[in-house]
């Protein structure tokens, strides 16, 4: 399946090769990924803690599926989401999310696993030249970890998951953070991930926002958020950077 180039209109300002560059990913020089959904399948073990903690309280538990909706904007969002709207209070909300970092953190690994072909991908792209680098909504010694545990040393330029004092996707800080970390400008950057919240984040920093339909949410949803293209397959996303990486 080949990659659905959307059309965009110049904005106001900008100059015609800078559109061009965006739209069609050359010259890019980095590339920055989402980690759940994008490079690593993490629903089932993010699910299973969940469901423990809301076993502990008595509440139902949602089948695996469930979660996709619920994962992608933080622990605390994760928590909210699977609760049952009972009023929680917010004592009882933060006590959830401690629980659910405690067995997660333990239970992380257990069935994750790097989607198939994005290490294949990674390798093509850093053989190529490009910096990358992640940027998760997930805790950032837990993001430092996971990567650590399921990816080679020296894959990544720069991890950078949720601390406190930057503010969580879609807002643009933290891919402004990571592009100054890896030495690049965002416009020489492109962010992949599988959701709205990606796509968000990639507009909001002026980066290109590349959308995978492997991981949880669907086309439609980031399609609305900005999508510029469309990769049903890393071996695609890998074409379509290398054709326009650096040198090019």
């Amino acid at each position: 399946m080949k990659a659905l180039g959307l059309r965009v209109g110049r904005r106001c300002g900008d100059a015609g090769s800078a559109t061009m560059r965006l739209s069609d990913g050359i010259g890019m020089k980095a590339v920055i990924f989402d980690l759940d959904g994008t490079l690593v399948d993490s629903l089932r073990d993010l699910a299973e803690s969940m469901n423990a903690v809301l076993c502990r309280h008595g509440y139902a538990q949602h089948p695996v599926d469930a979660y996709k909706t619920f994962i992608g904007d933080g622990v605390a969002m994760l928590v909210r989401r699977a609760l049952p709207d009972v009023g929680e209070c917010a004592q009882g909300l933060s006590r959830c999310v401690q629980q659910l970092a405690e067995v997660y953190r333990a239970n992380c690994l257990r069935n994750t696993v790097a989607y198939p072909g994005v290490p294949l991908m990674l390798d093509m792209l850093r053989r190529r030249g490009f910096r990358l680098a992640v940027l998760s909504n997930k805790p950032d010694p837990l993001t430092k970890f996971m990567v650590a545990e399921l990816f080679p040393e020296g894959v990544f330029d720069y991890v950078l998951g949720a601390v406190d004092g930057i503010p969580r996707k879609p807002e643009a800080t933290g891919a402004l953070r990571v592009a100054e970390a890896i030495g690049c400008r965002a416009g020489d950057c492109a962010y992949v991930g599988d959701s709205g919240t990606d796509m968000a984040t990639a507009v909001n920093a002026g980066m290109l926002p590349l959308g995978v339909l492997w991981g949880f949410r669907a086309r439609d949803e980031l399609v609305a958020a900005g999508a510029r293209h469309l990769f049903a397959t890393p071996a695609r996303l890998a074409d379509f950077l290398h054709s326009g990486g650096p040198g090019r």
